[in-house]
């Protein structure tokens, strides 16, 4: 039923990214769903999740629900998946659920998408800096750094700035003892040649 949350998986873990995102369609209401794998702060409850889904309402980002999921199903109670989606309660509930089951697993693809929504696209980011315990409108990249005592580079960090500084990303990406440094201030934002003058100049 979410088989495809296993090729999805591990899609995620060959391109090495933490989250990603598509778009579900629900009784006609749009939902974006982070797809999180278990790493640092993001940890596993249920022994046979393989991941965490967030459902976040397109049109009311306060709206959301977290459940982990494997291939087979959501693990959460019925009664919160009814509230959340507005599925009735009835005698055949059973097959509204499995129903609700196979059409959200026909919408998971089995490979990290390239392309998103400016609404997914902040959805990530959002989600990224909270994983990282940043501020989540830190958003502004104004430089990178050398992290000190052999420290190296979170996965949050990394996803955060291959969605919003790709380029960047592609220059640093494969030294983690390198982090990339965030502002909520846009005026303290350097684009990438600045960044990378800043930093030889440091060397």
């Amino acid at each position: 039923m979410l088989e495809n949350l296993k090729y999805l998986k591990n899609d995620m873990v060959a391109k090495k990214w933490t989250i990603c995102s598509f778009i579900f369609v629900y009784k006609r209401v749009e939902y974006i769903v982070l797809v999180k794998r278990f790493v640092g702060r993001e940890q596993r409850i249920e022994e046979y999740a393989l991941v965490k889904l967030h459902f976040i309402e397109a049109d009311n980002l306060y709206h959301e629900l977290q459940v982990e999921a494997n291939s087979q199903r959501l693990i959460v109670e019925a009664r919160t998946l009814r509230e959340f989606f507005g599925i009735e309660y009835g005698d055949n509930l059973g097959d509204i659920l499995k129903q609700f089951t196979n059409q959200l697993g026909e919408s998971i693809p089995k490979k990290v998408p390239e392309q998103r929504t400016a609404a997914e696209q902040a959805a990530l980011v959002n989600s990224l800096s909270r994983s990282d315990a940043e501020n989540s409108n830190k958003i502004y990249c104004y430089g990178v750094k050398r992290n000190s005592n052999g420290g190296q580079r979170s996965e949050f960090n990394s996803d955060k700035t291959k969605l919003l500084r790709p380029d960047l990303f592609r220059y640093f990406g494969n030294d983690t003892s390198i982090s990339f440094c965030y502002s909520d201030d846009i005026n303290k934002e350097n684009n990438d040649s600045e960044i990378l003058r800043k930093f030889s100049d440091t060397k």
